[in-house]
């Protein structure tokens, strides 16, 4: 907030916008559950699961919006 007050007082202020592009791989001892129960959890992950084919879809007919009411009526009281 004093920064805010220096601002409207006049003096010049800059912005920056910081991202950290190096990724960091995590560790599974770096999880506090992982390291309550060893027992249970592998010492390396497997990785992600394979890719699966998509086993069914859904046609929808062009140009229908997606239906926005409530799946039932609720209660007044509810509300």
């Amino acid at each position: 907030m004093k920064a805010l007050n220096y601002v409207k007082k006049g003096c010049e202020a800059y912005l920056v916008y910081v991202i950290d592009t190096k990724v960091s791989e995590k560790k599974v001892v770096s999880v506090p559950v992982v390291c309550e129960f060893p027992d249970v959890f592998p010492e390396e992950l497997p990785g992600l699961p394979p890719t699966r084919e998509v086993e069914f879809g859904i046609d929808l007919l062009p140009g229908t919006t997606p239906i926005s009411i409530a799946p039932y009526r609720m209660a007044r009281v509810e509300k």
